[in-house]
Formats: structure tokens, C-alpha cells, sequence
């Protein structure tokens, strides 16, 4: 009875090894060389041998994108402050590897095999904080030491209360005040040792210091591994992916990009096609999509009319176009009466029309009216007209009703 109680466990435990180990396999990923980075990243951007770094990746995100600033969010994990992108390639860029700023084509990332939550530099300054991207080639030792005050255009700032907002990109700090912030900063050196792929983290800001600025409880989000590229932020934990990278598994194989662009045929970031914003995967990135294309309108259309315009038009701005409608007469008719005067014609101005029309009367027959005295002639004297057998008397009795001369 035992024998065939240990048989039925261990049957057990077989099958449920073979359902738990090929889900376990495929969650932690084998190693992947940077291949995939070549692959992912192709379609959101271009690939080009540039000098000293070899083969780098410049996005196709629009002339207004920098790293760790543009269409994401900074969340607490065990790791530290981790960047969140709403971008479909951000688990890669903002992850792995460094950016670099080139003059003529913007930002370009340079690939490397280490994950981690961000590569930036943090500094904290009076009411602010503020991060830039770390360089190519620069250790972490190196870089909490080094003098951040000259490219005050590569730091991000915003205040301590706005920090933990999903979407942060619209309370940035003004450029102009970078310098003054940056010379009354101090780097946060605060750092996380990840022994399970031995690696050290820049962690940002500590948790406790983040509470106590802001005055709100700090939420942590747990990381998972995912099992695809992608990401996926739900309420209390982050899907990932991040597989441990090497640079050539096969060195038969030297692993590079399907397709290279010279460097000559690459745009001005100016003149490269704005992302794709449907590809957002963050409820907060699609709810930021939806205020930008309520709010933003043509740049080069002067005519247009604003949406926000449209509705507050209130009634009595209505009625005022009316009555201008109704009081401008044609510029190119001049011999027309204009409806204006129509309604200001009095009782004298009908007599002395009617002692008119008595003289034309007794004109030949064979005379006509001239037409433009007919354009001219006012809307009642029109009416009378119309209407010969009730205005116009006999000849005779005219002359004999005629008032006599002094």
C-alpha cells in the first residue's frame, strides 16, 4: 500500500515537472545576443555605422524626443526609480545601453548587454528634481563624479510635488532655468547592487526623501519577467522584458543590423516622422494621447478657426453678426439702395415722391421711366408701381385735383 502511495506521488511529481519546466524555461529567457536589438528596433528607426561607437540607432520619433523625458513615466521598484515608456521599442533603449546627442542628428543610442532600470545621472536642487542620460563608455563611479553643468539642455527638472505624475512630460521645468537650477544641485549618489546579474544601479532619489517632499506614500511596483520584447505596467507590478544579452553567442557570427543607412541619407530630426501614437500601451499614455489631439492644432494654417474657439461663441455674439450681415451693403454695386436706408425713409420722403410720380405723368406717353431711375427708386415707390390701377389717376383728373401756382 506505502509502495503504491510513493508511486502515485512520484507519478505526480513527474507530470507536474513536465508542465512547470518549459513555462519556467521560457520565462527566464535564454541568452539572446544583440541581434535582437537589431531586429526589434529596425522598424522605429535606422540603423548606421557611426564613428568611434560602430553601429547605433537613431528613432524615428519626432523633432521634440529626448530620453527618459519624452511620453513616459518614472515609477519606484525594487531596483529604484525605473523608467516606464509609453513607446512600443522602450524596453530596449531606456534599459540597455547609453544615449549620445549628435548636433546634426539629435539623440542616438548606442547599444550595450547590461539591463537596468535607467541610465541617468539624478541631482536634487531646492524644489526640483532633475536627471540627463548617462554617456556612452562612462561607469557609474565616473559619472556621480563628473561636473554636469555644462549641457543644460540634456537635464530634465521638474518639482518635487509633480514627480510621481503619469503624465510628467507637461510639468517640466522651462529650459531657461536649467542653468540657475543646475549650479544649486546636488547628485544623488544613492545606489542598488543587483548580485543576481552583477551590476550596480543608479537608484535615484530614496524612497523615505520622495515621501517626505511630496507628502504622498510612494508606491512600489513589483517587476516580472516577460517573454516576449515588450512591456506591460499594470497597477502594483511591471511585465518586462529583459533577457541577459551577449554580444555574439555564435563568434562565427558576428551579430549586425539586416539593413545599414549611410549616415548622409539619415534626416535632421526636424524633418522625421512623429511616432505612431496608437502604439501607447499604458492607460496614462493613452489618456495623455487623447488630451494632445484635443488641444494641438495646425501650425500652418493661419485661417483655421481653433476647436476652443468654435464653442465659446455665445449668443450675443451671434446676434451682433447678424445685424452686421444685415447692415453691409455690396462694395461693388454702387447703384444699389442699401437695406439700411430702407428703414429710415419717413412720411415727408413718401409726399415728395408721390408729387414725382404726378410729374412724370404728365409727360408723353411714349416716354419711358429709365431704368436706373427704377433701380433707384425706393422699395414703396416700387410697390405703387407694381400697382398702376390704384395709385395712377386719369389725366384730367389730375389737372383738375392739380394745387394751383402762386
Amino acid at each position: 500500500m506505502k509502495r503504491n502511495i510513493k508511486l502515485g506521488i512520484l507519478f505526480i511529481a513527474l507530470v507536474a515537472s513536465t508542465a512547470i519546466l518549459p513555462f519556467q524555461a521560457k520565462a527566464q529567457q535564454p541568452n539572446v545576443s544583440f541581434q535582437i536589438f537589431y531586429d526589434e528596433l529596425s522598424p522605429y528607426g535606422e540603423w548606421v555605422d557611426y564613428p568611434n561607437y560602430g553601429y547605433v540607432w537613431i528613432p524615428d520619433a519626432g523633432p521634440d524626443f529626448a530620453p527618459y523625458s519624452t511620453r513616459g513615466q518614472w515609477i519606484f521598484t525594487d531596483y529604484g526609480w525605473t523608467w516606464v515608456s509609453n513607446y512600443e521599442w522602450g524596453w530596449a533603449p531606456f534599459h540597455y545601453g547609453r544615449w549620445d546627442y549628435d548636433n546634426y542628428y539629435g539623440w542616438i543610442w548606442v547599444p550595450d548587454n547590461e539591463w537596468g532600470p535607467s541610465w541617468v545621472t539624478w541631482v536634487s536642487a531646492d524644489d526640483y528634481y532633475g536627471w540627463q542620460p548617462m554617456q556612452p563608455g562612462i561607469s557609474i563611479n565616473i559619472s556621480l563624479g563628473r561636473d554636469y553643468r555644462n549641457n543644460h539642455n540634456h537635464w530634465t527638472f521638474v518639482r518635487y510635488r509633480d514627480f510621481e505624475r503619469d503624465d510628467i512630460q507637461h510639468y517640466y521645468v522651462d529650459r531657461s532655468d536649467h542653468e540657475r537650477i543646475i549650479h544649486n544641485s546636488t547628485v544623488i549618489n544613492q545606489t542598488y547592487i543587483d548580485r543576481s546579474r552583477n551590476t550596480t544601479y543608479i537608484s535615484g532619489p530614496s524612497r523615505d526623501d520622495v515621501q517626505r517632499v511630496t507628502g504622498n506614500k510612494v508606491r512600489h511596483v513589483s517587476i516580472q519577467e516577460n517573454d516576449r520584447p515588450g512591456q506591460d505596467l499594470g497597477k502594483d507590478r511591471l511585465r518586462i522584458y529583459r533577457p541577459e544579452v551577449k554580444r555574439n553567442i555564435d563568434n562565427n557570427q558576428k551579430s549586425a543590423p539586416r539593413k545599414v543607412s549611410e549616415l548622409k541619407d539619415v534626416k535632421r530630426p526636424s524633418e522625421r516622422t512623429a511616432p505612431d501614437k496608437s502604439r501607447d500601451l499604458t492607460p496614462a499614455g493613452n489618456n495623455r494621447q487623447d488630451r494632445q489631439q484635443k488641444t494641438v492644432y495646425p501650425r500652418n494654417d493661419n485661417k483655421q478657426v481653433q476647436p476652443d474657439r468654435q464653442r465659446k461663441v455665445s449668443p450675443s455674439d451671434n446676434n451682433r453678426q447678424d445685424r452686421q450681415q444685415k447692415t453691409v451693403t455690396p462694395q461693388n454695386d454702387n447703384k444699389q439702395v442699401q437695406p439700411a436706408q430702407q428703414r429710415k425713409v419717413n412720411p415727408s420722403d413718401t409726399k415728395r415722391q408721390e408729387r414725382q410720380k404726378n410729374k412724370v405723368s404728365r409727360q408723353k406717353e411714349n416716354q419711358q421711366v429709365q431704368p436706373a431711375q427704377k433701380q433707384n427708386a425706393e422699395p414703396t415707390e416700387n410697390k405703387k408701381q407694381a400697382n398702376p390701377e390704384k395709385t395712377v389717376k386719369p389725366e384730367k383728373t389730375k389737372r383738375s385735383n392739380r394745387p394751383r401756382t402762386t
